[in-house]
């Protein structure tokens, strides 16, 4: 049995389908073996920024994630110990008090738009998948998320996908796809590539 877990590395634009992707390995390789870790969670603590500024922030960009904070966790749990994972509030662009305790399990999941981005993260990455999914299908689903989960305005989701958004994917989400062990077109829907790399998560656990 391999000691160290399978870290599966699951990245693509916002609105790709990374979480249906990651949702279908969660259920198929089986939840007492699976640990999920959304890169999300790390954004940077602006708590003590007004409301105004926390909405100028670029939260997009590489530097508003404290990847170096997840690094340090996913070393963690592959020596075998949990971890307390920050929760975000995307209301306020600020980390709540409460964490999530992480354990260490044989595959973990870590789950994001620029964890491809990343080398450091990527050297911990057994497995890379990139989300391939056209843009506008990504916008759609972005502007029903942030309206309905994040209480967001029509306006203001237009405004962060022009400004930020769109920019930041050219920059450093796409170019990421290079790192890529994987491309998965069409996210969850494609079962093709979901059974391989079921199989292949599989294998590295025997």
């Amino acid at each position: 049995m391999k000691t160290t877990p399978v870290i599966i590395g699951i990245a693509g634009g916002t609105g790709s389908g990374k979480t249906t992707v990651a949702r279908a390995i969660y259920d198929k390789v089986g939840r007492d073996r699976i640990e999920w870790i959304s890169h999300d969670s790390y954004y940077r603590n602006f708590d003590g920024l007004t409301p105004d500024e926390r909405h100028k922030i670029n939260f997009d960009h590489p530097d508003s994630l404290e990847t170096e904070l997840l690094v340090r966790h996913l070393d963690v749990l592959s020596k075998g110990s949990s971890v307390e994972v920050p929760v975000y509030d995307f209301t306020t662009h600020s980390r709540k008090a409460e964490t999530q305790r992480v354990e260490p399990r044989k595959v973990i999941i870590v789950e994001g738009i620029l964890v491809l981005a990343e080398a450091e993260l990527r050297k911990r990455i057994d497995i890379k998948l990139f989300v391939d999914t056209p843009a506008d299908i990504r916008f759609v689903r972005r502007l029903m998320r942030d309206i309905r989960s994040r209480g967001r305005s029509l306006e203001s989701v237009v405004e962060q996908y022009v400004t930020t958004v769109r920019p930041m994917h050219e920059e450093f989400v796409e170019p990421s796809k290079r790192h890529a062990d994987l491309i998965i077109p069409e996210g969850g829907e494609n079962q093709v590539a979901l059974d391989a790399i079921i199989s292949r998560v599989e294998h590295l656990l025997v």
